[in-house]
């Protein structure tokens, strides 16, 4: 199929459009310095002339990427090869037995390379090997300066394809980095209009109907279900990473799952990114918060994620009736061991420390601490 149009590949057809010209010149300084011994000369002229004015042709042809596909390809490849069908009359047989050059001398590799740019090394090395053998039958020898020519006919295909093919695959990168970041920048201008308008006014809603009944109840339900359905969308949040996965994670995404009706997320508008056995910990020891409010309190929380550098902190505040000093330390001795083991445990274990501030009547706050140089 034809090459896709624009990009990377553009420099590459002028590439050959300026061999091509360059090679032309070459070729009437060689009929210019062998005209004496054509057996045709001005049958010779001719020939030069076709090869000036099919030049003209490729170089207008290649420069439009709708005409880059077959009909031209084949007619750049039977034109050369008619070049070199007529090269024994026009040089003569006893001439070219002497060592004079063929017609279209670097000229036939013109084709070569616009099929590699084309297809790839494949291509390339197909175009190489029809005019290569097109040269030697041409001869009616083969010599070691006639077959040096067709092998590096057919090297130049093979490399300058394989260059053509990566150009392609860089721009398609090129074209998928550049979509995501426009993708992410305007999920960041999204997500600055909705934090300032939408979010807030579902949230009113939402804290204004919760303990309503009827239709106003149902709106309000609705309200917070929306509400956490966009804070997902605009934080970004995709699918958890595998158990298996220890590279770089970013902690909204794990974070980005408990989001919902009544737990309100709040994270940087950047990657929060953590080793994924470490991240993995910090989200299931906030999940163990969550889940100590849904028992605990009015199952209403917000989470906020602060990166600073050094530390990443996640705070996981709700509305309840909170509890007394000591509260903890208490349920630790008669056995009650869920905060003691499923968040001081696992944050010890990854050298952070963990903070939880109660007043009765004021709700409860936990803030979980792990420091990026031992993560």
């Amino acid at each position: 199929m034809p090459s896709p149009p624009g990009g990377l590949e553009v420099p590459l057809w002028r590439a050959v459009a300026v061999f091509r010209v360059a090679s032309l010149a070459y070729v009437c300084v060689v009929v210019l310095r062998d005209a004496d011994r054509y057996a045709h000369p001005l049958a010779a002229g001719a020939v030069v002339l076709v090869m000036a004015a099919w030049t003209g042709v490729t170089a207008a042809g290649y420069a439009r990427p709708r005409w880059r596909g077959w009909p031209l390809l084949l007619a750049d490849l039977g034109v050369v090869l008619a070049i070199l069908l007529v090269t024994p009359w026009v040089v003569g047989r006893a001439a070219l037995a002497a060592g004079v050059t063929t017609l279209a001398v670097a000229w036939l590799g013109g084709p070569v390379l616009a099929w590699a740019v084309s297809g790839g090394r494949r291509r390339g090395a197909v175009a190489a090997l029809v005019l290569g053998a097109a040269d030697l039958a041409t001869r009616g020898m083969v010599s070691p300066s006639a077959l040096n020519g067709t092998i590096l006919l057919l090297l130049a295909g093979v490399v300058v394809g394989h260059v053509a093919r990566l150009a392609v695959t860089a721009e398609e990168r090129l074209q998928r980095a550049v979509e995501l970041e426009a993708a992410n920048r305007e999920r960041e201008r999204l997500a600055r209009d909705i934090h300032d308008s939408v979010l807030q006014v579902l949230a009113l809603v939402q804290r204004r109907g919760a303990h309503l009944d009827g239709e106003a109840g149902e709106l309000a339900r609705l309200a917070g279900e929306q509400e956490a359905a966009l804070r997902a969308l605009i934080a970004g949040a995709g699918p958890a990473p595998v158990a298996s996965d220890d590279g770089p994670v970013d902690l909204r995404a794990l974070l980005g799952r408990y989001a919902s009706a009544t737990v309100s997320l709040s994270a940087p508008a950047t990657p929060v990114p953590l080793p994924g056995p470490v991240a993995r910990e910090l989200a299931a020891a906030t999940a163990a918060a969550l889940d100590n409010v849904e028992r605990h309190a009015d199952g209403r929380a917000w989470v906020l994620v602060e990166d600073e550098g050094a530390t990443v902190t996640v705070s996981v505040r709700d509305s309840g009736p909170g509890f007394p000093a000591g509260r903890l330390a208490e349920a630790a001795a008669q056995g009650r061991l869920g905060v003691a083991r499923s968040i001081q445990g696992r944050l010890a274990d990854l050298g952070g420390t963990v903070s939880i501030t109660s007043t009765p009547g004021a709700g409860t706050e936990v803030e979980l601490t792990v420091p990026r140089a031992r993560a």
